[in-house]
């Protein structure tokens, strides 16, 4: 098989599954609907559960700003070729569960159903599915090109805020203790060199990572301590001796 040889069949994005995004920070760019993708996956791979799968591996509400709270679901996509499984195909999503409306909070009893749509998303895109949209006006592409566009319609996805001072203090906090670089990271990843310029999404998907890595600063300090501890010990010792 071709290395490009999927990625050519998935890339194409038909008119009826293109939606235009009609109002908010992120009006007249492009969203894929969610089961082209299955349709596709469908088409290349097989029926779902015998030539793709994508199982949940971790599912969690985080706390957001101003008393929100966020769905996250984390998947595995595996797909069949030659009667052969793929390795996992990692895809991360999320959604509000409790957001802050001008009428005051909205819970939404689909939110990881939403999240776990987001998460086959992000997944298929490593495969290039719908790549042409990605490549030009997706939703994703260009937030920075739209962000200071006028809202006529007073409402905006709240993944797609950006997050408050607060909430940018406190992941370059974590970023740093993790031991990331983290100007050289938000340059590579989100083409910004400031984590005040993060949107929630991008928020909730460096959260999660780092939530998986250790703090650099604790092994640090407990690897001093353990070799500390000899050390103190053996003068401790010495002393007795000279005693």
């Amino acid at each position: 098989m071709e290395n490009l040889e999927i990625y050519n069949q998935i890339k194409e994005v038909p008119e009826e599954a293109q939606k235009k995004i009609g109002g908010g920070r992120l009006k007249g760019m492009t969203d894929i609907k969610p089961m082209w993708r299955i349709q596709k996956l469908t088409e290349i791979f097989g029926v779902c559960g015998f030539g793709w799968k994508a199982p949940i591996k971790n599912k969690e509400i985080i706390e957001g700003a101003n008393g929100e709270k966020i769905a996250i679901v984390d998947i595995d996509l595996y797909v069949k070729i030659d009667g052969k499984w793929s390795d996992p195909i990692e895809g991360t999503g999320g959604s509000s569960f409790v957001a802050k409306e001008s009428n005051g909070y909205y819970t939404s009893d689909e939110c990881f159903k939403m999240a776990y749509t987001d998460a086959i998303s992000v997944a298929c895109k490593s495969l290039g599915m719908g790549a042409n949209v990605y490549w030009g006006d997706s939703k994703y592409n260009n937030a920075e090109e739209n962000k200071n566009k006028k809202n006529t319609t007073g409402k905006v996805d709240n993944l797609d805020k950006k997050i408050t001072e607060k909430e940018a203090t406190a992941i370059y906090a974590i970023m740093t203790r993790k031991g990331v670089d983290v100007v050289p990271n938000l340059k590579k990843n989100y083409n910004i060199t400031n984590t005040k310029d993060l949107t929630r999404r991008q928020y909730i998907s460096i959260l999660t990572v780092m939530k998986k890595m250790p703090d650099k600063t604790t092994t640090t300090e407990s690897q001093k301590d353990a070799t500390a501890t000899p050390n103190e010990d053996k003068k401790q010792t010495t002393n007795n001796m000279k005693e």
